[in-house]
């Protein structure tokens, strides 16, 4: 691991579809007779009190927004909602149910649709009408693996995606398209009113994510269901933890005990450190699955082993136990490459860790070691690549790890800091793919300005603009856009010690992130951005969620929200 305004203006006119060019048009519900009249009043409301928030709104930017401005759907007591007898559907649709009952106080039963569903396409419907036969709508078949097609009508609100992956996307656009009440813990008497049109959208890159270091300093597990919960509001789907490092082990391995109950005792500062059983981690990673996030477990090697040195002594290359290590210093550790009880070690905890992932994903670090060099340092790589595909897993590294022979899947996360980086070019050359995370761009341990009160500098100032004005696709010279499988945010944190700052670093940064992973290029653009990005300021703050008030940004007030009756306050930290 690394050691350690511009004047707004309106943004620019979302690109539009023409519905009946489109392969996922779908057909429209007609209203009972008995309906009309209701309907009349209602659209003669809504015309005169238009919904707070725009269809173009959405962050990260939709790929294709079409707007009808004399359309607003409302959200009453009648409301309900009806899904395609599916089970990863249905789960998204109680996802949904959760987001939107405690807050509006409506009832929003959940059924089976009765439409008959294409094999393949799922369906979500929110619907003020009595469920009706209608004709099945057509298959999506370019939306992919987790794209989706929002319609909002006066009568009805429908996501359609080939997958629940697409639709809990959908469901978080939705989300965002309600006034900012809806993130209130407690019950609002609002109007709760979406606008008309319709988005498709899809992803621009398949892995988008963040990296949460529990190593340095430890975090609770509600600590990182509520890290789960902000990448799951901005299309993230990814949570990379950095659960091994010289400050302390985070995981539980059955075969090797020590290496929580010695080498987890400690973190940066002298704190009294932690770690996850391995209830805790399958916890994590059922919870993260809701949410369609895959959680990538880091185990680093061969350097910044401290904590399992402390532990095991034998693994060291001098076989001496080093004393506990709560600095921020790097590059000193390293487990001995000539010793076969040292790949035994790898096996074991890597063996143990795959079978509680379900993911494709083992990342193993590889960086600063600086002690390891040479061919020592590639053959021990390429044996651990080795120990990583013979469990079925693809192999996730630092960039350091782009000498080593190539074997099939291989991914280098690229941290630097110039977009010049040769060794990598070669190492896309010989089949590997890239995680871009930029130092410079996207390491969200990095201060905002000189006055920020935590973080590091190393890399640079990080402003929400620095995060943002960047283009994966070009950033590596030599790497071809199709070489490059996403983009990660990492937090760092040596200098973090709470969830409160966990998310004054990752607020309002994350979002600009998620942005370049999702959005196509072309809808990449600084004052449109920041004009969407404030408008979620007053929902972190309805939600007692911390972030910095950036100058960059053009946040307005939080509207004082009037709640439909008193009730005692929500733990902030609880996940939602």
């Amino acid at each position: 691991m690394p050691s350690p305004s511009s004047a707004a203006t309106g943004p620019e006119p979302s690109p539009t579809v023409p519905a009946a060019a489109d392969p996922a048009v779908l057909p429209t519900h007609e209203p009972a007779a008995a309906d009309l009249a209701m309907l009349a009043t209602r659209a003669a409301s809504n015309l005169l009190t238009p919904p707070p928030v725009r269809l173009d709104a959405v962050v990260p930017a939709p790929e294709r927004v079409e707007a009808d401005p004399t359309t607003t759907f409302l959200l009453t007591g009648d409301t309900a909602i009806r899904v395609t007898a599916h089970p990863g559907a249905r789960a998204v649709a109680e996802h949904l149910a959760e987001l939107l009952r405690p807050v509006t106080g409506f009832p929003l039963p959940i059924a089976d649709s009765v439409e008959v569903a294409p094999a393949g396409d799922l369906t979500l419907t929110l619907a003020h009408t009595p469920a009706t036969p209608a004709p099945a709508p057509a298959p999506a078949t370019t939306l992919g693996a987790e794209g989706y097609r929002l319609d909002v009508t006066t009568t009805e609100v429908r996501i359609t995606a080939e997958t629940a992956a697409g639709l809990f996307h959908g469901v978080q656009s939705l989300r965002q398209l309600l006034p900012a009440a809806v993130e209130s813990p407690t019950p609002v008497d609002a109007r709760w009113a979406l606008p008309g049109g319709s988005i498709v959208d899809r992803p621009r890159f398949a892995y988008r994510g963040a990296m949460l270091d529990v190593a340095r300093h430890f975090f609770a597990v509600e600590d990182v269901l509520r890290v789960i919960d902000h990448l799951a509001r901005y299309k993230l789907n990814h949570l990379h933890l950095h659960l091994t490092d010289d400050q302390g082990w985070r995981i539980a391995v059955g075969s090797w005990p020590k290496l929580t109950t010695l080498g987890g005792t400690t973190e940066v500062g002298g704190g009294p450190g932690g770690h996850y059983t391995k209830t805790d981690y399958q916890k994590i990673v059922e919870y993260a699955a809701t949410r369609h996030i895959t959680v990538v477990p880091e185990i680093d090697l061969p350097g910044h082993t401290n904590s399992a040195l402390v532990a095991y002594p034998e693994l060291a290359p001098d076989k001496v136990a080093p004393p506990p290590y709560t600095g921020t210093e790097v590059g000193f550790s390293y487990v001995d490459p000539a010793d076969e009880r040292t790949y035994d070690f790898v096996a074991d905890v890597l063996g143990e860790l795959a079978a509680l992932t379900p993911g494709p994903w083992l990342h193993i670090g590889g960086d600063e070691a600086f002690k390891v060099k040479g061919e020592v340092y590639t053959g021990f790589v390429e044996r651990v690549q080795r120990i990583v595909a013979g469990l079925g897993k693809t192999v996730v590294g630092w960039h350091q790890l782009a000498p080593a022979a190539h074997v099939d899947g291989r991914v280098l996360q690229w941290w630097g800091t110039n977009g010049e980086d040769p060794t990598t070019g070669d190492a896309v050359r010989r089949g590997a793919r890239l995680i871009l995370s930029p130092g410079n761009h996207a390491y969200l341990d990095m201060k905002y300005a000189p006055d920020t009160p935590i973080g590091h500098d190393w890399a640079g100032l990080i402003d929400v603009r620095t995060a943002y004005d960047w283009d994966p696709g070009t950033h590596l010279a030599g790497v071809p856009a199709e070489a490059v499988l996403g983009v990660e945010a990492p937090l760092w944190t040596e200098s973090v010690t709470s969830l409160a700052e966990i998310e004054y670093l990752l607020l309002p940064r994350l979002p600009a992130i998620a942005e370049l992973g999702w959005s196509p290029r072309a809808a990449h653009d600084w004052a449109g951005f920041r004009e969407r990005l404030a408008g979620h300021g007053p929902r972190w703050a309805t939600a007692g969620i911390t972030f910095h008030r950036t100058p960059e940004i053009p946040w307005p007030a939080v509207p004082a929200i009037p709640r439909q009756h008193e009730a005692t306050q929500s733990d902030p930290t609880s996940p939602r």
